[in-house]
């Protein structure tokens, strides 16, 4: 297959790119984050929140969605991208194939960057402080979710969260660009990064066919009943923050507690948000392993 990153020296965006820097245009009617994405606003336990307050809110929901990117980048998918460049990955991969690995590597550092960047001048031009919670919740569950179902195979495990991640990510990443309501460099960025994240989705899918390919038999059953898994825990939002920014916002703990837990009890189907993911493993045969097809069912995934 052809390499996605082909034109990389001229088009990726720590080759190309500029630093977005932000403007508050909040005084014309954008918002830091769209408003849907931000859930428990909505909901009528905050109805008489202050304005400030739910500003506020929204700010420290963007630095949750800015903040677990750093994680995700550095934590998950550089852990593989360099796996995959020092052929590390237990796959023969030619020189080329490495060298995209080196690509994504540092794209992937550059996006926490960047992310970390949008953040700090949000933070000083608000005064709204990035909270020092831990952002790395998915990391955690992508995690623990592996170690659990796939016990045995601990070199495998960080391959098969990356592979969902990065081709999970682009679907995420595509609303918020289009959403005339958000502030311009918020835009911006997330378009920045959506538009390298392609390029990854592309590599990821390749990939995960030849990861696939040399699999060993025994194994394919319990990968292909871990990767529904793997999916749902990448696109679980971690409401910790959640509820702590609720309390930094002047909300009592009990009804704190009942948003979260009435906005993220039901999570509802994600067949839309990863389509393209699901529709990588059916393209290998992950989905022609018995009992595989339920169990993406199972989690809402078809």
């Amino acid at each position: 297959m052809n390499s996605p990153f082909e034109q990389w020296y001229d088009i990726a965006g720590v080759r190309s790119g500029i630093r977005r820097m932000f403007a508050d245009e909040t005084d014309a009617g954008k918002v830091f984050y769209p408003q849907r994405l931000v859930p428990y606003l909505a909901h009528e336990a905050l109805a008489d929140l202050p304005e400030s307050e739910r500003r506020a809110l929204t700010i420290r929901h963007l630095y949750q969605f800015l903040m677990s990117t750093t994680h995700l980048e550095t934590r998950v998918v550089n852990t593989t991208a360099e796996l995959i460049a020092n052929n590390r990955a237990g796959l023969d991969l030619p020189n080329t194939k490495r060298m995209d690995a080196f690509k994504v590597y540092c794209d992937e550092g550059y996006h926490a960057l960047y992310s970390l960047d949008l953040a700090d001048q949000i933070a000083s031009a608000t005064g709204v402080a990035i909270p020092q919670w831990n952002y790395g919740g998915i990391v955690d569950w992508l995690e623990e979710t592996g170690r659990r179902l796939l016990p045995d195979e601990p070199a495998l495990v960080p391959l098969l969260q990356t592979v969902v991640f990065e081709t999970l990510i682009t679907a995420v990443l595509v609303e918020i660009p289009n959403d005339p309501s958000v502030i311009t460099a918020v835009r911006d960025l997330t378009r920045d990064h959506a538009k390298d994240e392609g390029h990854h989705h592309r590599f990821f899918a390749q990939f995960f066919h030849e990861l696939w390919a040399n699999l060993d038999h025994r194994l394919r059953e319990p990968v292909a009943h871990t990767l529904p898994a793997l999916v749902q825990a990448c696109l679980t939002w971690d409401v910790e923050p959640v509820r702590a920014s609720l309390l930094m916002s002047g909300v009592d703990g009990a009804t704190a507690a009942t948003v979260v837990a009435d906005v993220y009890a039901e999570t509802g189907s994600n067949a839309d948000v990863c389509r393209a993911t699901v529709r990588t493993f059916r393209s290998a045969g992950v989905l022609d392993v018995p009992g595989a097809e339920e169990a993406f069912a199972a989690h809402q995934l078809l």
